[in-house]
Formats: structure tokens, sequence, C-alpha cells
């Protein structure tokens, strides 16, 4: 049998190392969530892919049609290590016949160059994996075209496993996401903005295991807040649809109003962090969430010293977790460009509600006492009263409630242009004049356009072209753009 005869892709999932160093409860458990995660992300992509749970790794078989799919999903699940391509043959039981197949399937990957055989094996045989080893070698170099076998540093390694009597050859090895399964460490509230920094640290509390929640404060623009969903959608289609989380928008225009009322210039930025804590401790408890989120690193900004920092976690007695507390811009930046939420961040709307002037970088615990007092904390908890919470999932059609742009769907009059913002090189058709602006070019390139026209901003679920095109008519006033949604 050939490759292009293969009907079906075996995949062999690889638990995260520290899973298999857990206690056999807690392995058992973490196992058990893994599996679970996984029937319930393939089901989406097909109800004929199959899963088998071993104590050491799960099995995945999938129709050759959903290759793609099943291998991106399983490479961007939290738990996974390794994810190993193979090729399955049922009842072999002898050394001859797995000589044969393994030299039928990987002959031609071995031309021209030096190799090795590995083996495992598990179950009775009368043979051991150095058999196979050394018996599959021996045939392959005589019946291939193999320049010669080398044992210490070859160009390709043929690994093969022997599972009672099902022969395994793996023909690619990709690095999963490490991690444990989402789930399995709780859940958490992450402080959303949208940037960078929020963005990673949610995205590392997932890739952990803890199923991330969204909070954001509105300071006061609809499309700040429709950028900030879009990115939280993004983040828990990618890496945590598993599992169904919440996005919570509090409106915090007034509280920033009472800041300025009542606060010194210099504790404006360490208040307004205080006051995001103390309301996301009152979600949290809503919730019955123990930890919140936060993307603040150590001396990035004035706010985030050590002594601010602690000014700042004195205002709640919910664990506050800071995966990026030691990390610099370069690394967090690096990570957000390998996740895919590089461009969302660089392109995201800003409303900065509260800039202190000279602010405090070694604020007093006694003058931060003083300060707080001042605050009439019923415009806080007016805002919690108000806050609107919809569950992830739900954002894309919430972000075309909350989006004031006009939709168009009929392209017959031929009066537009319609710009294709999605990332990559693919543009849509139309039967208009199309042309392709990625969405992080928009502000620099659409000035260039001619404004006399009619424009159309498309991508696949309307959620950034809403955002973008809201951005643009609020931020530099152009009436001349409108959506796109076939």
């Amino acid at each position: 049998m050939s490759k292009n005869e293969f009907k079906t892709q075996k995949f062999i999932v690889k638990f995260f190392p520290e899973i298999m160093i857990k206690g056999s409860s807690a392995k058992r458990q973490m196992v058990g969530q893994l599996y679970g995660n996984l029937q319930k992300l393939l089901s989406r992509i097909s109800e004929d892919i199959k899963t088998k749970k071993f104590f050491d790794k799960i099995e995945v078989v999938c129709p050759i049609d959903f290759v793609i799919e099943t291998r991106l999903r399983l490479l961007e699940t939290p738990g996974i290590e390794l994810v190993l391509e193979a090729l399955q043959f049922d009842k072999v039981t002898t050394l001859d016949e797995i000589k044969v197949i393994v030299n039928e399937q990987m002959a031609k990957e071995i031309e021209g160059k030096t190799f090795v055989v590995r083996a495992k094996r598990s179950g009775t045989h009368d043979f051991k994996s150095t058999n196979i080893e050394q018996t599959v070698g021996g045939y392959m170099l005589a019946h291939s075209k193999a320049k010669s076998v080398d044992l210490h540093n070859p160009d390709v390694t043929i690994n093969v496993e022997l599972l009672n009597n099902q022969l395994n050859i793996i023909t690619q090895r990709y690095k999963g996401l490490g991690g444990f399964p989402l789930g399995s460490q709780g859940d958490i509230l992450s402080l959303m903005s949208g940037g960078f920094d929020s963005t990673v640290a949610s995205y590392l509390t997932m890739k952990r295991g803890l199923k991330t929640h969204f909070i954001f404060f509105n300071l006061g623009g609809v499309a700040h807040e429709i950028g900030v969903k879009q990115v939280a959608f993004y983040l828990w289609n990618k890496f945590g649809s598993s599992h169904r989380v919440s996005f919570t928008s509090v409106p915090f225009d007034d509280v920033v109003t009472e800041i300025f009322r009542s606060t010194h210039e210099s504790y404006m930025g360490v208040t307004l962090k205080r006051l995001m804590l103390k309301a996301s401790e009152k979600i949290a408890n809503e919730m019955g969430i123990d930890a919140l989120l936060t993307g603040e690193s150590v001396a990035q900004v004035s706010s985030q010293t050590l002594r601010n920092l602690a000014l700042i976690d004195q205002a709640t007695d919910k664990l506050v977790v800071r995966p990026l507390a030691t990390m610099n811009k370069p690394e967090i930046m690096d990570i957000a460009n390998n996740i895919g939420t590089r461009h969302f961040a660089e392109a995201m709307p800003e409303y900065c509600g509260v800039i202190s002037k000279n602010p405090v970088t070694h604020g007093s615990y006694d003058r931060m006492e003083k300060e707080s007092k001042k605050f009439d904390y019923s415009v806080l908890d007016k805002a919690v009263e108000d806050s609107i919470r919809i569950n992830v999932d739900e954002i894309a059609n919430d972000v075309e409630e909350i989006g004031q742009m006009e939709t168009v769907s009929d392209l017959s009059s031929g009066e537009y242009t319609v710009i294709d913002i999605r990332q990559g090189s693919d543009c849509i058709e139309t039967s208009c004049e199309t042309i392709k602006i990625p969405f992080y070019n928009l502000k620099k390139e659409f000035k260039k356009l001619p404004q006399d026209k009619e424009y159309l901003f498309y991508c696949d679920k309307g959620i950034l072209s809403q955002l973008h095109a809201q951005y643009l008519r609020d931020a530099e006033n152009y009436k001349n753009i409108k959506v796109y949604r076939p």
C-alpha cells in the first residue's frame, strides 16, 4: 500500500512532561481533561475524527480531508508537548513484514542520504527493539538508494513503534504548545486592554491550563471596546475554545471623571489601577473566581515600580498574577508575533483617560491611604452595576450590535470600492473594484486613497472591518466608509 492510498491520517499526541511526573490521581485527571477537550474540539471539525486514550499518549485518527485542520488544532491545544504524524499498519507480527513495510514507505526519504532506524516496542514478541532497528536498517540499506547507515549523525532518522501487532511509522514531528490542559487549573479574570501585554499575559495563563475570562474597562470609546473584544475572541478561538468563558465590559468614564475631581495628579495612574482591581474583584466574586491577571511588567511604566505595584495590590484581597513581571518589551512582542496578536495590538485604538503629570514612582502608603479616602466609591459601584457580561463565543454578533457602521451586502450598483483588510495575501473577488490593505496598514494607507469614493471594508467575520471602520470614522472623521458583509 502506498502513502497515497491512505484514506486516514494518524496523529500521536504526547503529553506535556510536567503532566507525566504528577501523582497518579493528578495525572489521570489531567489526561482525562485533555482527552475531553480534544473530543470537543475535533468533533467541530468532523464527527468522523476518532480519539483513543492511553496512559502516555492520545491517538487521533482523522479522514485525510481534515488533516490540516486537525493538525493545527492539536498544535494550538494546551497540554500537548509533541504531535507525531504516523502511518498505521495492523496485524503486523514478524520482522520480515516490518522491514518490507518500512522500506516501501520510507525508501524515497533516504535516497542519497545517511539514515538510522530507531524503534520502540511494547507487547509480547520474540524479538527486541534493537532487532527491529538492525533488521530494518540492513534491509533498507540493501533495497534503497541510501548513502549509508550513520548511528550518530544521520541525515534522516526513521522512527517506528510496534504496539502489540500494530506498526506505526512516524513521518513528521511537531512541537506542541505545551502547558497544562485548559480547565485543569481553575479560572482567572484577565484585565484586558487589547495591547501587547494583556494579550500575551492572557495567552500564557491559557497555556498553563487556566480558563481565562476577560474584563475590559471602557474609558470612552466604542472602537476600543470592539477592538478588545475581537482580540479576546481571537485568543479564545485559537487557544481556548474547548471551554466557554466570558467578557465583561465596565463603563469607566465616570470613574475617570471622579479621579480627576478627587485625586492629586501624581497619584492618578496608581489610583486608576487600584480602582480597576477593586472593580475586577467585585466581578470575580460574582463569578466565583479566585485570581486576577494583569500584563504588568516591573518598571515598564511609572505605575509598575515595585512600590507602586504593592500600593495597587493593597486594593484587593484577590491573588494578582503577573506572568510578564520580569519580561522586557522585545520578549513580550516576540510572543505576540508568534501567537498572532501583534498586528491586533499595533492597530488597537487607544483611549487614555488618565495621564498623571509628574507621576509618582515610589508612592507613599500613608499618602495613598489619604488619596483613596477622597474618592467617592459609589461611582465605582455604579460602574460595576452597569457592566455588561457576554460569552466570548457571542462576540461576533455583539460587535455587530454595538458597532454603528452601516453594512452593505449588495454590490450590484457598482458604486463602491471594496478593501480587503485581512492578514495574508488572499484578496476577495467581487463585482466591484477590490484592493488589498491589511488592517494594520489602514491608518497610514487609507488617507492616500481618493476621498471622493465610497469604500467598503471586508474581513471574514466582520469584526475587524467594523472595528477599523468605526475607528477611522471616529478618530479621523472619514464619512465615506461602510462595512461589506456578503
